[in-house]
């Protein structure tokens, strides 16, 4: 097939090396892959001097995130106006709404594809942000996702959000699900070899929770279940990887229940050490509660050969349902995620070998089979 030649200004949020975070790796990676396909790229992101020279001049970092809102936006509107310029852009993608804002002048000439990462006005709620911060949020997520010709959704959930929340005609809405770097995160290490590398123990089975320590992302109740499962499996031992403003109440809560010697928070795991601490768990749990709209962690873990069990929120279930149903929750309550938990751990089901993980997650999600997704998209849009 043809394609028209693609240029593209991609507007981010932070850059990945400087704030780590799912949508920013999802960008990064995309990024990166997209060349690979024929698109040229430009990027822009709230970052420092050194992405530009990080990337070898690919993306550029318009301002600090830590500058006050209105010098970002003022930054991100220069920088904008320049890119846009250099390289004669025929087509812009938004990954982060804010700051397409300055740019919405642009984004009414230039053809658009927004890759809507999830409710950022809704996320906010969760989190306990005040209503008017939402609703101003919502508002402009509301400019930005009007202008967009297209709109890439991670999953049918997202896509469910968009046309109900946001009024955007189903017609216009694509899904192009999450990628994964297969090889990064297959080190072929044991579990055994794995757990020594990183200084756990090589006698006990090992849960294992990579998730930001916020609200909607479900460890309390995950905690909650880690009751149940000790009286059945009183050698498990949970590992909560991650920081975040819960982490506090989460500590009060293992000690509350006299779990300290189940149930520990081990900090956020650097990148490099990820995939190595994926395959060092027996299996890994995602227990979120509300707008999980994708769960690149999903992605890692199986990547890594870890069978992962998720609850049935957002765009869980699509990922896992095809290829292992029976590791999905049937609810998000506390006595189903234990019994699910002691069921797996004494053996009474099977979990996913580690091949079968591999396979599934590289053959469903690679990046370079989703790089190749996006760039339809983007020929589409242009025609």
């Amino acid at each position: 097939m043809n394609y028209p030649q693609i240029r593209t200004l991609q507007i981010g949020n932070d850059w990945f090396g400087e704030r780590q975070g799912g949508l920013n790796r999802f960008y990064s990676e995309l990024l990166r892959h997209l060349p690979e396909t024929g698109v040229n790229v430009r990027g822009m992101v709230a970052g420092s001097n050194s992405v530009e020279r990080d990337t070898a001049g690919v993306v550029t970092g318009f301002s600090s995130p830590k500058e006050p809102l209105i010098r970002r936006l003022l930054a991100a509107r220069k920088t904008g106006t320049t890119l846009l310029a250099e390289q004669n852009t025929n087509l812009i993608a938004v990954h982060f709404a804010l700051y397409a804002i300055p740019l919405l002048g642009h984004l009414r000439k230039v053809p658009t594809v927004v890759h809507f990462h999830g409710p950022w006005s809704a996320e906010s709620g969760v989190e306990g942000h005040s209503s008017l911060s939402s609703r101003v949020q919502k508002s402009m997520e509301q400019l930005v996702y009007s202008r967009g010709q297209r709109l890439i959704v991670l999953s049918q959930a997202f896509q469910k959000i968009l046309v109900e929340r946001y009024g955007i005609p189903e017609d216009r809405v694509r899904l192009v699900p999450g990628g994964i770097d297969s090889a990064r995160f297959n080190d072929r290490l044991t579990r055994q070899e794995a757990r020594i590398r990183l200084g756990w123990p090589t006698d006990r089975p090992i849960v294992l929770a990579v998730r930001r320590q916020m609200k909607r992302m479900g460890l309390e109740n995950l905690v909650d279940a880690a009751r149940q499962v000790v009286q059945k499996v009183p050698e498990v031992l949970i590992l909560l990887a991650g920081s975040g403003p819960l982490s506090s109440e989460l500590q009060q809560r293992i000690a509350a229940h006299g779990l300290q010697d189940h149930v520990k928070l081990i900090g956020r795991v650097d990148d490099a050490d990820l995939p190595t601490a994926y395959r060092a768990a027996d299996m890994s749990v995602v227990p979120s509660q509300a707008l999980e709209g994708f769960g690149m962690i999903t992605l890692e873990s199986l990547a890594s050969g870890t069978p992962v069990l998720v609850t049935p929120v957002g765009g869980l279930p699509e990922v896992i349902t095809p290829f292992a149903p029976e590791c999905v929750f049937s609810s998000t309550e506390t006595e189903v995620i234990a019994e699910l938990l002691i069921d797996f751990l004494l053996g009474k089901r099977t979990l996913p070998s580690s091949e079968r993980c591999r396979s599934y997650a590289t053959d469903k999600f690679s990046w370079p089979v989703i790089a190749r997704m996006t760039r339809d998209v983007y020929a589409e849009t242009l025609g």
